[in-house]
């Protein structure tokens, strides 16, 4: 008789060779419980997913009211679907008025794909302009003006014409050029390890697209729906993206990705050739109307605003010798160790002690902290009191 584990790992395909493989039962809130009971805190929110918790009553009793009066009816855009065209509508209330135009896509990774066709039909270039550590995805457009070689390298040959720069260097402005058709940024680079941008960074790089003509893509689909105290994380800054990727939180659990832009903009896909960019069940309803019940409860409980608090929280508490820095916005925060081996033993010992974190893609030697953004006080200080007892304890064994 096999177990659980070993079908799971014969059967569902592996991305990592050593897997963390929690079994879980059920979740509510802000833990996780493993079919033996356990419960675990979650600090990672499923990579910054489940940002309202798992199980809200009134996401739930939205998705199932839609369930009850349908699921799939037709390909992207051809009909009018409420929950599509009401999600559409109440993201653009909270946006600038350029963008004011909505097409959704099944995950972040999509919104990248469908950006970068985008952008090249607007502007007709054919060119792409992207930074070190940043990441778009995983298919091979997204790969392809991915920041980092290592996850590259096998897949190649991508496609040509990328360039990648250093982020928050404005010195390297000059390689985005006429034949850029697009610049591709995180505002905060997620995972780099939580890098901020410096020195009015990105309002020199927004002059410059405008300068030469090249479009300007922010990827929120990790920083995105409050993560970082804003609903937005260009909010902060004095700049408005001509394009704006979402995922990961929009959908309210639920799978679901959009890239945002003018109508001017967004047109384009819709003649020469028509059906431009297609989607089977991007904007499906049930996601959409998740999202809707999420995108209403982080604006009508001002919970991006809150957020700021439980950054303040979660850096009081998090002090000891061993942790180099936290950087990071709101509750998207990174504590950086000495090396890769020390965290991920601390990371180990959270998990036994019933708290889930992870590393970053592109910062090995780094902790993630971006947990439901409706955790307590208290749950942040049991939180932080199981990162610092696993410290001492990996202390001792070093």
């Amino acid at each position: 008789m096999y177990t659980r584990r070993q079908i799971f790992l014969q059967h569902v395909a592996q991305t990592s060779p050593t897997p963390p493989a929690l079994d879980i039962a059920r979740a509510k809130g802000v833990y996780l419980y493993d079919q033996d009971n356990k419960k675990y805190l979650d600090l990672i929110s499923g990579i910054s997913v489940s940002s309202l918790g798992h199980g809200h009553s009134e996401i739930l009793e939205a998705t199932k009211a839609q369930i009850d009066r349908h699921m799939h009816l037709m390909v992207y855009g051809e009909y009018i679907i409420s929950p599509q065209i009401k999600l559409a509508q109440e993201l653009s209330k909270q946006l600038p008025e350029q963008l004011s135009t909505v097409y959704f896509t099944n995950s972040g990774t999509e919104a990248t794909e469908g950006a970068m066709k985008l952008t090249k039909r607007f502007t007709g270039r054919t060119n792409f302009v992207s930074f070190r550590n940043s990441y778009h995805g995983s298919t091979q457009g997204a790969l392809s003006i991915c920041g980092n070689e290592w996850l590259k390298n096998a897949y190649r040959p991508l496609l040509s014409g990328q360039t990648i720069l250093d982020f928050n260097d404005e010195s390297q402005f000059n390689l985005i050029d006429q034949h850029t058709a697009a610049v591709f940024v995180e505002p905060i680079q997620a995972e780099a390890g939580i890098i901020l941008p410096e020195n009015n960074f990105l309002e020199k790089l927004s002059a410059h697209c405008k300068k030469v003509g090249a479009l300007l893509v922010f990827d929120e689909i990790q920083t995105g729906m409050g993560r970082t105290g804003r609903l937005f994380a260009f909010q902060h800054y004095n700049v408005v993206p001509d394009i704006l990727l979402l995922g990961k939180a929009l959908g309210g659990g639920m799978p679901l990705g959009a890239f945002i832009s003018s109508s001017e903009i967004m047109k384009t896909l819709s003649h020469d050739p028509i059906l431009g960019h297609l989607t089977t069940f991007g904007g499906h309803p049930v996601c959409c109307a998740s999202a809707s019940a999420a995108l209403e409860i982080i604006v009508r409980d001002k919970l991006a605003e809150i957020v700021i608090e439980k950054e303040k929280l979660f850096r009081k508490l998090l002090v000891h010798e061993n942790i180099r820095i936290i950087r990071g916005k709101g509750l998207l925060l990174c504590i950086e160790f000495e090396s890769e081996k020390f965290n991920q033993d601390v990371i180990a010992k959270c998990y036994d002690k019933g708290l889930i974190t992870d590393w970053f893609l592109f910062a090995a030697n780094c902790l993630r902290i971006a947990p439901p953004l409706i955790i307590s006080d208290l749950e942040i200080e049991d939180a932080c009191r199981i990162i610092l007892e696993a410290i001492d304890e990996v202390k001792k064994e070093f």
